[in-house]
């Protein structure tokens, strides 16, 4: 397990950008793969994009390709998400965690239930 806190998350207009933060706690962070995730109300859970340890290796959702930017600092145990050109269909939490070894795409976007841990989220609100 990674203990996580996201933060960053806020309310904009449409069109408008956040950075999501999200800090790591006790070891190990460098070797796992990390995910930002959403869950807007009435909805599942999804898998917005991935990062594999060295940031070498990136998953987008087909929804933020191009809007979206996810990074990563090993150095200071932090993960990012750059969210430029929002839509109101952005509005959920979002939520980071460590992701389990194998294939990015696939455990990023259809294999959430490995996920052992998550923290509480931020909420990112966009209107119109």
């Amino acid at each position: 397990q990674v203990p996580v806190v996201e933060s960053g998350g806020g309310s904009v207009q449409a069109g408008g950008s956040l950075r999501l933060s999200c800090i790591a706690s006790g070891v190990n962070f460098d070797v796992h793969t990390m995910g930002w995730f959403r869950q807007s109300e009435g909805k599942e859970r999804e898998g917005v994009s991935c990062i594999n340890w060295s940031g070498g290796s990136t998953y987008y959702a087909d929804s933020v390709k191009g809007r979206f930017t996810i990074s990563r600092d090993n150095a200071k145990n932090t993960l990012y998400l750059q969210m430029d050109s929002l839509k109101p269909e952005d509005t959920a939490r979002y939520y980071c965690a460590a992701v389990s070894p194998g294939p990015i795409a696939l455990r990023c976007q259809s294999e959430l239930h490995l996920i052992k841990s998550w923290g509480q989220g931020t909420q990112v609100t966009v209107s119109d």
